[in-house]
């Protein structure tokens, strides 16, 4: 027998917690954690795990909107990138836990919504603003934190390596805007959605060039979560070196994939059938 869809679930009861069994079969929904191009590696190996306990509890407390949590998430991204300025290790550590706290409530604040049957047009937009704002916090930040400061290597800040880490963040918007605006010029332009097999490439030579660069997934390293364990490794190294080489080695990494992934992605869905 198959599962009673969102539509014919009855009444949700916000006094009751519901079980585990229970809640999983609506926000996890068969099939979804599979879905490699919807969720996040991370989510798939431990944080779907934890949030769903969070989800849990978080069921019969009202009080607590789905757009709440996802102004939070927001919140949290960004102070993740404030606190890659504080200097030495505490920075970087801080950095890494309050990205793990941003994917958490990036997963909870949809489960709560898809719970309580509140998923909205507006709950998708600042998702998705969310992430702009919280990946673009985090390299800026990375860059302030190269630039020192608080002058422990010299008497001025290197404004250079602040000027990198804006750029990595911008790359890292534009990456995001290039995928989302296919879908804004096909609405704008009456079409439907753009399926899956759209986005392989009509030239054979750019389709290949896009399969190995798929499987090297060093684009992946300006994303939150990949950005701010990269640069907790740096910070972990710069403490054993005791200055700032590997935060600035690792600003000028992720600025030239940025670069280099914003023209890639832009030539990749211009070559490919989504505009079509």
């Amino acid at each position: 027998m198959s599962k009673p869809s969102t539509a014919e679930r009855p009444p949700v009861d916000l006094t009751r917690r519901p079980s585990i069994e229970e809640l999983r079969a609506v926000i996890h929904p068969e099939g979804m954690l599979q879905r490699r191009s919807a969720e996040h590696w991370a989510g798939r190996l431990y944080m779907r795990r934890i949030s769903l306990r969070i989800t849990r509890v978080l069921s019969t407390v009202t009080v607590i909107t789905p757009n709440g949590l996802t102004y939070l998430m927001m919140l949290t991204g960004v102070l993740a990138g404030v606190a890659l300025v504080v200097p030495g290790l505490t920075g970087a550590v801080l950095g890494a836990l309050l990205i793990q706290v941003y994917l958490l409530l990036d997963c909870v604040d949809g489960e709560v919504a898809r719970w309580r049957r509140q998923t909205s047009l507006t709950g998708v937009y600042l998702d998705r603003v969310g992430h702009y704002v919280s990946e673009a916090a985090l390299l800026t930040g990375l860059g302030l934190r190269a630039a020192d400061l608080f002058h422990r290597e010299g008497a001025h800040a290197a404004w250079q390596w602040a000027f990198l880490g804006t750029l990595a963040a911008l790359g890292a918007i534009l990456i995001k805007s290039e995928t989302d605006l296919v879908d804004v010029a096909r609405a704008r332009s009456g079409m439907t959605a753009v399926e899956d097999s759209a986005s392989v490439p009509r030239s054979t030579a750019v389709a290949k060039a896009r399969r190995a660069a798929s499987l090297l997934k060093f684009h992946r390293l300006v994303g939150a979560v990949e950005a701010s364990l990269f640069i907790l490794a740096a910070g972990i190294a710069d403490a054993v070196r005791g200055d700032l080489f590997f935060t600035r080695l690792a600003v000028v990494v992720l600025a030239a994939i940025a670069v280099l992934q914003t023209v890639l992605h832009l030539l990749s869905i211009v070559l490919s059938s989504r505009l079509r």
